[in-house]
């Protein structure tokens, strides 16, 4: 017999014997066949989702340092920032350079260096991760850089306020305290004119951010940026778009031991050495008097004198505006002797401030001659001459006028300009130069290229560094990395009335220019000097008067004796001597201590409670230093107000009741009538 071969198994289905069977299937078992493989096609689908679920973590440790750490939060595209080693959310970043369905993988490009973290989306942006020395003392930082790798990919990363309310930045028309509350699309991070542009960014701002988890959001001066500010949701930095700028910052975080104040951090804000605290006598009354000329200028000056004499208000300063300095000017340019005995019995026993700006009209003396000595295309910022061109000044508005702006680049021309200040300050007897016109970027707002060196806020910053050689005895509109310079800021303008625009922006404004560095400023004028709802209200007056009456200087627009009663005059009075008796030595104490350490002089209630969340967002109180706390009102017809009293474990001394209160505690409905400011000594 012939014997049949063994036929080994192959793992494989005869073919012929599988096509033949189905063939031979009833639909019925084909359908059924066909829904266990979608079945098996799911689950195999399901499973390896539910692997990936499980070996990835939604989020994922991509830099640490010895206090903190960043990582990679998969499902929004976020990076996230948390203190070790419980992992304390400090930050979280919103990414939207990038997809966020395309998350970092763990692996990481900047290879076997534990400092830095890289990754690249090919397509779009390469992210790198830093450690970086720190800021200060007690201090971890990161730097954050994202490159484009396209010209079209706009760089834009948003900062969460869920948890954190942030401080610093720019200045704005009705200021908040957080910024938290406030609102504004995406424009250039650069100083502007709040009464040209109010949705603008104003006069004062610093590319530095400061949270109160203790961390800092800085980014470097040469990085084109824009901002925006989206109302209880978040901050975002991002970078021009079609222009293939880098964004790079740096974030620290703050890791105080208990026994210290808040803020290791506060030291982060870019600046060098401090000058010495530039003197100025208070108040100032500024002159609305006749300019048609010279002789009615003088006039109304002696007229003004002779009232604050008569009101027994005699002291300080009389400041005249710029329109007023320039018809002065034209007459006793040429200083003398006898002019300027003339110039000083005009105020007479008070002192006078003059008023300039680096602007000219077409049609001035001050351009037209210098038009005529060929110096025009050097005095005069002008734009970029094409090849073989001649320079054209870059022509602008200011104050309604056609104007040329002075051309800060130039030695000769800067020169020229500080000299003709220094006459002209001689000329008129003048113990004060104020300068407008410091802020903003004539290139920017023309859409024109501007200078390397005139880039962002380069204008304002070079042209403060030049008036600082003036003396101390300087004031100026705008500030912008240039805290450190014995220079006084005008702050802006505010609305009379008791909105956010007016009286109710006026502190958040003070802890804003001073967290900023710019401790030495000069607020808007009692009772505010733009048109508002309320103008020529008493009230208002009052309580304008109440604040300011704890701040650097005291500025008045309309007399005490125009506005209101005899009531409000004596109460005027009080308050000019508990300036100069209470006030000043404070201020002078610690800004020896904003020298040494850097500390602002005027500090919000966190400063003294850096752990309790209520702090945070209390704007209508300030501290001077430590030891005193000023919380006025600022709601109309309001004669009582809640007082949070920080510090735990402090006491406070109400100097008007003599009565002692704990620290941490919130004194509910507590009065204040109209002749009380609630003054608080600890």
């Amino acid at each position: 017999d012939r014997t049949m071969p063994l036929s080994r198994h192959t793992g494989q289905i005869p073919e012929s014997t599988w096509t033949l069977g189905f063939r031979e299937m009833t639909e019925p078992w084909k359908g059924a066949v066909g829904c266990l493989g979608v079945a098996v096609f799911f689950a195999m689908t399901i499973g390896i989702i539910s692997w990936q679920a499980l070996e990835q973590p939604p989020e994922e440790w991509v830099l640490r340092g010895r206090d903190a750490g960043m990582l990679w939060e998969r499902g929004r595209g976020a990076l996230l920032l948390r203190a070790l080693p419980a992992g304390r959310p400090v930050l979280a970043i919103a990414v939207g350079s990038v997809p966020a369905t395309e998350p970092p993988p763990p692996r990481d490009r900047c290879w076997h260096d534990g400092g830095q973290f890289c990754y690249s989306w090919e397509e779009d942006a390469e992210l790198r991760l830093s450690l970086e020395p720190p800021a200060a003392p007690g201090t971890e930082c990161y730097g954050v850089r994202w490159s484009p790798l396209r010209p079209d990919v706009t760089l834009k990363d948003c900062f969460s306020m869920a948890n954190v309310s942030w401080y610093g930045g720019p200045s704005i028309r009705a200021q908040r305290w957080p910024l938290n509350g406030a609102e504004s699309p995406a424009q250039p991070l650069v100083s502007g004119d709040l009464g040209t542009n109010p949705d603008g960014f104003g006069p004062v701002l610093e590319r530095y951010f400061l949270g109160s988890t203790g961390v800092t959001v800085t980014v470097a001066p040469e990085v084109p940026l824009l901002l925006s500010l989206e109302s209880h949701t978040q901050f975002c930095l991002e970078t021009p778009a079609g222009r293939a700028e880098a964004l790079h910052y740096q974030l620290c975080c703050s890791f105080p031991r208990p026994w210290e104040p808040f803020p290791n951090v506060l030291l982060a804000v870019p600046t060098t050495s401090r000058g010495v605290f530039p003197p100025c006598r208070s108040p100032i009354w500024r002159y609305h008097g006749p300019e048609g000329s010279a002789a009615k200028i003088k006039r109304g000056l002696r007229s003004l004198v002779r009232r604050l004499k008569r009101h027994r208000l005699q002291e300080g300063v009389v400041a005249l505006g710029e329109r007023g300095t320039a018809v002065l000017a034209a007459v006793d340019l040429v200083p003398s002797a006898r002019r300027k005995r003339q110039a000083l019995v005009l105020v007479e026993p008070l002192e006078l401030s003059i008023t300039l700006s680096p602007y000219a009209g077409v049609t001035s003396p001050l351009f037209l001659h210098s038009l005529r000595g060929g110096e025009a295309a050097g005095y005069w910022l002008s734009r970029q001459p094409r090849p073989g061109g001649s320079s054209i000044p870059l022509l602008t508005t200011w104050k309604g006028q056609l104007c040329a702006r002075l051309n800060v680049t130039s030695e000769v021309a800067l020169g020229w300009y500080l000299a003709r200040a220094r006459r002209l300050r001689e000329a008129l007897g003048a113990t004060y130069v104020a300068f407008e016109g410091v802020e903003g970027n004539s290139f920017l707002e023309q859409d024109v290229p501007a200078p390397a060196k005139l880039a962002g806020d380069g204008y304002t910053e070079v042209l403060a560094a030049a008036l600082a050689t003036l003396g101390n005895s300087t004031v100026i509109s705008a500030g912008t990395r240039s805290s450190h310079l014995p220079l006084f800021v005008q702050m802006s303008p505010l609305r009379s009335d008791w909105s956010h625009a007016g009286l109710k922006g006026l502190i958040p404004s003070v802890l804003h220019y001073s967290l900023l560095g710019y401790n030495f400023f000069i607020p808007d004028s009692v009772g505010g000097s733009l048109a508002g709802a309320t103008p020529g209200d008493p009230e208002l007056f009052v309580r304008w008067l109440q604040i300011v009456t704890f701040l650097p200087v005291m500025a008045f627009g309309t007399p005490p004796w125009l506005c209101c009663d005899t009531w409000v005059l004596n109460l005027t009075r009080q308050c000019i001597q508990r300036h100069r008796e209470f006030v000043v030595p404070l201020l002078l104490k610690y800004s020896e201590e904003w020298q040494s350490l850097g500390y602002p002089i005027f500090r919000p209630a966190w400063w003294l409670s850096p752990t309790d969340p209520v702090a945070f967002t209390i704007e209508d109180e300030f501290l001077i230093g430590d030891e005193v706390l000023v919380a006025p009102i600022t709601e109309k017809g309001q004669t009582w107000r809640d007082i949070y009293l920080p510090g735990e474990g402090h006491l406070w001394l109400d100097t008007n009741t003599a009565r002692v209160f704990d620290g941490g505690t919130t004194l509910r409905n507590y009065s204040a009538s109209l002749a009380e400011v609630p003054v608080f000594v600890k």
